[in-house]
Parts: structure tokens; sequence; C-alpha cells
């Protein structure tokens, strides 16, 4: 018996709706969305940064020690050794100048006896010797905090000066030889010439007559 006509239109349209399905759901998924729904965020990856290695320390830079103040006991020091390169110098013209000087105002600072023999030693006279060893010994007599600081140096230049005393003295002893020798040696050669003049005064007398001849 042929199928009735209305079983066969229910056929065909359950076979249009099974093909139009997937069309539309196609449709759903690629459609855009609705006006007024705000799009879903994207997540955005960010890549972790990468560990930057730290800069190498700078080696500790040595700082330049700063100069400081010379103590006063070193530069009163200083000074004298310097005067004294200064007096060695001198020609003898200045020296006496600065003698002068230094015996005008030996006492106003502490160390002027030490100047002052310092100048007096480069005479290298026997009286300046004398003079030099006496400031000193002056010098090294005072024992206060002013002058300390020279004592070290004074006492050097006292060794060199009973040195040079010494030495002197015994120059002195052997100018006194030699002139006392030279008196003797004079005195022998007046002696000698008296003799001689005698030998001379004798030989210039006639000769004496002879017995005989007196008669």
């Amino acid at each position: 018996m042929p199928p009735s006509l209305s079983s066969t239109r229910a056929a065909r349209r359950h076979i249009g709706a099974l093909v139009l399905a997937p069309t539309a759901l196609l449709a759903a998924c690629i459609s855009p969305p609705p006006a007024g729904t705000p799009p879903a965020p994207v997540a955005v990856v960010v890549p972790a940064p990468l560990p930057v290695a730290p800069p190498p320390a700078e080696p500790p830079r040595e700082t330049a020690p700063q100069a400081s103040a010379p103590a006063p006991e070193s530069a009163q020091l200083t000074q004298a050794l310097a005067y004294a390169d200064r007096v060695q110098r001198m020609p003898p013209a200045e020296l006496a100048r600065e003698i002068a000087r230094l015996g005008e105002a030996e006492d106003t600072l502490a160390a002027s006896p030490l100047h002052l023999a310092l100048a007096l030693a480069q005479t290298r006279q026997p009286v300046d010797t004398a003079r030099a060893l006496a400031q000193v010994q002056r010098l090294l007599g005072h024992n206060d905090t002013a002058t300390q600081p020279l004592q070290p140096l004074a006492r050097l230049l006292e060794a060199r000066l009973l040195q040079q005393r010494r030495l002197e003295e015994q120059l002195e002893r052997q100018a006194q030889q030699l002139r006392d020798a030279q008196r003797r040696n004079d005195q022998l050669n007046e002696r000698l010439e008296a003799v001689r003049a005698i030998e001379r005064s004798m030989t210039a007398r006639p000769p004496a007559p002879a017995a005989s001849e007196v008669r």
C-alpha cells in the first residue's frame, strides 16, 4: 500500500531539520556577540624577566693619606738643620754680619743659641769655637719644653765642637813648638855668626914680631 501524502511530507521536514541543525550551530559559533556584552578578556602571558647578574663590585680605592701638619718639635728641628745648611754656604763677610745679628738677638728665641753656635763653628777660629761651645752648653743646660726638641742636635754639635777644639789645640801646640824651634834656630845662628865674627877679627890682625927682630 503506497505511503500517504502526509507521511511523505513529515519525512521531508525531518530530513530538512537534520540538514539545517549543523549549519545553525556553526553560525552560532562564528556570529559576533550581541551588542552590549563586553568581550571576554584575553589572557596575555608575559614572560618572566631573565635574572640580571649584578655588576662586579669595584675594588676599594686607596685614599691617599692626607699630609698632616708637622709637629712643632719636628718643625723646629727642621728649621735648625736648614739654617745649618744655609750658614755653611755663606761667604765670610755675610757670615760675620750674621754672627753680629745673632749676638744681638741671642735671648729672643729658644733656638738663637744653637743658631749662633752653628754660625760661629764655620769661622774655624779657636776663639769662635770656644764661644760656640759655650752657646751649645748653655742650650743643653736648659731643660724646658721650648729647647727640648733641639737637644739631640745640640749634643751632636757639642761633640763636633769638642773634637774641633782638640784639633785646634793640637795645631796650636804644634805651632808653638815650631815657633820655639825657630827661635832656638835663630839663637844658634846668632851664636854661630858671633863665632865667625871673632874668627874674622883674629885673622885680620897683623902677625906678632919675632924675638930676634925685637933685639
